[in-house]
């Protein structure tokens, strides 16, 4: 693992924070539901940034820096649709007006940004510490790969434990009053739908940081690459959500494609820990030769083509599936 210079991680954290702050004070001032073009623009001007990152990063360090970060940022990127999925279910469950939405989602990439860095931290202490952690971290996306295959990962639509818990023990009000969380009603403070939608994306995040944070180890363990993968991932979620909110419901086969690609992660950080001869007990204590070393180059093929055959298979049944209406309509005339 190469050596990125420090001052350059104190600037790019710096700046990307910085870039960070700006999204929210504009989703503060400016609340307003973006058109399509806004929308696009923006994240178009966010991959250019991470791109642009990465050159950086090729400059001053090497190749492998930078395809690690590329690698690192298209996993977490094809990981956040998922929470712009559940993003959606919640801010439609809850009635969210149109002018808020953009302020509640800047809150829940701010939480989202927070619990990533902390299990960063944790991640590469235990990586440090406890080399054979690859294979839980193995088996835990192989495990969620599983789930999203079944379908069984989503579950934005129930109340979890802990929504359950405070509802039943607060007192909360169905109207919204801007962003206040807690508001005077009839002489009682009261709870507004703000604090539960918030509440619900801050609890939601952490199951998502329990995937995102071993897929992308599972592309480096360097915590600075890590980190800076998942702050330009989550750059422009906000934009991202106006732009596929409707289109993600005809994306059917989207989900096999990210199961795909945690499956995929998964086998690797397994044969990285077998490989790398993390359990003593394993071949006598000889490093295992058959296990191949799957290259970051790899990784990024597989990513990209698991997210653009899953794509293109959903829009392919989708049209068969408009085509289809439009021809049993016309026949029922």
């Amino acid at each position: 693992m190469s050596e990125v210079p420090v001052w350059f991680e104190i600037v790019s954290m710096a700046v990307m924070l910085l870039i960070l702050a700006f999204d929210l004070i504009l989703a503060v001032k400016r609340p307003h539901v973006p058109t399509m073009r806004e929308a696009t623009g923006w994240i178009l001007l966010y991959v250019v940034l991470a791109l642009v990152f990465a050159g950086m990063l090729f400059a001053i360090g090497d190749a492998q820096d930078a395809g690690d970060f590329v690698t690192g940022w298209l996993t977490e990127y094809s990981l956040s649709i998922d929470n712009i999925f559940v993003f959606i279910l919640l801010l439609t469950r809850f009635r969210v007006p149109k002018t808020m939405q953009q302020e509640v989602l800047m809150i829940g990439i701010i939480i989202a940004l927070v619990l990533r860095g902390v299990f960063i931290l944790l991640g590469a202490a235990l990586i440090e510490q406890f080399s054979w952690i690859f294979y839980i971290f193995g088996a835990w996306l192989l495990w969620t790969a599983i789930q999203q295959v079944r379908g069984e990962d989503d579950s934005a639509d129930q109340d979890n434990a802990l929504i359950r818990m405070i509802k039943r023990r607060g007192h909360f009000t169905d109207e919204f009053h801007g962003m206040k969380f807690r508001v005077s009603v009839q002489g009682r403070r009261v709870w507004t739908p703000v604090a539960i939608v918030v509440l619900s994306m801050g609890t939601t995040d952490l199951l998502f940081a329990l995937d995102s944070i071993p897929a992308i180890f599972g592309i480096t363990q360097n915590p600075f690459l890590v980190f800076a993968a998942n702050v330009f991932a989550l750059m422009g979620l906000r934009q991202l959500y106006f732009l596929l909110g409707g289109l993600l419901e005809k994306l059917k086969y989207l989900h096999y494609g990210i199961a795909f690609i945690l499956g995929f992660i998964g086998v690797k950080l397994v044969f990285h820990a077998l490989h790398a001869n993390e359990v003593p007990f394993i071949n006598g204590g000889q490093p295992v030769e058959w296990v191949p070393d799957i290259s970051t180059t790899m990784s990024l093929l597989v990513i990209v083509a698991s997210m653009a055959v899953a794509t293109v298979a959903s829009l392919i049944a989708s049209g068969r599936d408009r085509r289809s209406s439009r021809a049993n309509g016309s026949d029922t005339h």
